[in-house]
């Protein structure tokens, strides 16, 4: 866990990332049957984590590159997707939202909500303000602040960990949360996530 003081500054590379050493048709057909059993799953253009580490005075820097969610969702084939997580606190409550039965990882267990990937030219904060909203209904008070960076590693992703005051009343929204709730910092929900658990010492 990287603590920070400031948002992560972000380099991306020109050069999409592909995988080296993969049979692209194989991951085709594999994608495709994925899509047959499960048709939320959808493809799209992602961040991918060549590396990470501290730049000092509480910062992190990341150097990015462009590649397909598919790569990621067939298996670990070197694909490590940046995300964007928020811990929303209203007064000594935090939102935690139960993953539902479609989603790529962790189906049925409980993280701090919300949480997206981060698509080419967008900023993190910027995708959990957005994905605040599309699962919750709840709108951003104030700018999220990046608080935190670590590697997920069951899910394979680097995740910038964000504090976002929130306002409005919760409107399950989409099909990424079977159930949304305000839980006691102290008295959070089981089973949590393996990313839910790293993340709790923040709260």
């Amino acid at each position: 866990m990287i603590h920070l003081r400031r948002p992560p500054i972000l380099q991306l590379d020109d050069t999409p990332f592909v995988p080296a050493g993969v049979d692209l048709d194989a991951i085709d057909a594999q994608w495709t049957k994925m899509c047959a059993a499960n048709p939320a799953l959808f493809d799209g253009p992602i961040l991918h984590v060549i590396a990470a580490g501290r730049s000092g005075c509480g910062g992190a820097m990341l150097q990015v590159a462009a590649t397909s969610f598919r790569f990621h969702a067939c298996g670990d084939v070197g694909v490590r997707p940046l995300g964007a997580k928020g811990i929303c606190r209203r007064g000594d409550r935090v939102l935690l939202g139960k993953r539902g039965k479609d989603v790529h990882v962790y189906g049925g267990m409980w993280e701090f909500a919300p949480a997206g990937m981060v698509e080419p030219g967008r900023d993190p904060a910027e995708v959990v303000a957005a994905e605040l909203g599309e699962e919750t209904g709840l709108t951003v008070a104030a700018p999220p602040v990046a608080i935190a960076l670590f590697l997920d590693e069951e899910a394979r992703t680097w995740e910038v960990v964000h504090e976002i005051t929130v306002d409005g009343e919760l409107k399950p929204g989409g099909w990424e949360y079977a159930d949304l709730q305000w839980c006691g910092a102290d008295a959070l929900p089981s089973p949590l996530s393996p990313a839910a658990q790293t993340m709790a010492e923040l709260v």
